[in-house]
């Protein structure tokens, strides 16, 4: 797929509409890949592409969504192409499936920013720098829409959008400063892509702080907020363990915390 160089933004005809014609349409364009992946293991273009006014509203997550009668751009039931796809596989060998339309989409627009934004994991700092370097390809056609994220009632700029979802890659990788959302997202990928183990422990210790304001009902927050137990505890997880929160994702080391504290309780 050739990358998008218009300035304007532009997204399948499948992901606009009321809520319910847009969960029928993605759904069949998830069986659409799906076959055509069986045949050739490639996935097939939309059939269609619109283009987004200039500063028309996208909703990104579903939680903005409150008017399911009313014609939308709904960027989050993306989600429901993937599902219809895994449906047209049978739920076979689903991750490499995943990984590979992720990479057909991060080509995109639209697909650069769903990844970027949305809860698909894993989260690992190579996956991540991939997605952000997507987006920031994209930029200008981007930069012409506004958004809905997490709330109904707020219109968000890109540089908004960004700072609101991907806020702990940029506080992980690239600390706050004077530079703008663009520059801080560059320098993050940069780092992220040529990480070491020991970069990613930085990164994710630098997170923990935050981690902690969001972890309830912990048993041994002591112990579990203590930043040389928390070393430690990064350094014994094999490879693949920490590959999925190596890119300092909070909600992946939240989760991380909670195991901790389990296991804790059983020692």
């Amino acid at each position: 797929m050739v990358p998008e160089q218009m300035s304007s933004l532009q997204m399948p005809s499948f992901l606009h509409g009321m809520y319910s014609t847009v969960r029928q349409k993605t759904r069949k364009e998830g069986k659409r890949c799906g076959e055509q992946y069986l045949k050739n293991s490639s996935f097939p273009s939309p059939h269609q592409m619109l283009e987004v006014p200039l500063g028309e509203v996208v909703m990104v997550h579903e939680v903005a969504d409150f008017h399911h009668e009313r014609p939308a751009w709904r960027l989050y039931l993306a989600s429901d192409v993937m599902s219809g796809l895994y449906e047209s596989l049978d739920w076979q060998n689903v991750f490499p499936v995943r990984d590979a339309y992720e990479a057909f989409c991060r080509e995109t627009a639209w697909g650069a920013l769903y990844f970027a934004t949305s809860p698909t994991g894993p989260v690992s700092a190579a996956r991540t720098a991939l997605r952000l370097q997507a987006v920031l390809r994209f930029w200008e056609p981007l930069r012409s829409a506004r958004y809905l994220f997490n709330t109904f009632d707020a219109e968000l700029t890109l540089e908004e959008l960004l700072s609101a979802s991907c806020d702990w890659a940029m506080d992980a990788w690239c600390p706050a400063g004077e530079a703008s959302v663009h520059k801080r997202l560059e320098m993050a990928v940069k780092r992220m892509a040529r990480a070491t183990r020991e970069d990613s422990i930085e990164a994710i210790l630098r997170q923990m702080p935050r981690v902690l304001s969001f972890a309830r009902g912990l048993k041994h927050r002591d112990v579990v907020a203590d930043p040389a137990f928390q070393r430690q505890r990064l350094t014994a997880l094999d490879p693949l363990a920490f590959e999925h929160v190596s890119g300092a994702c909070t909600a992946d080391l939240l989760e991380k915390l909670y195991d901790w504290d389990r296991q804790l309780g059983k020692q």
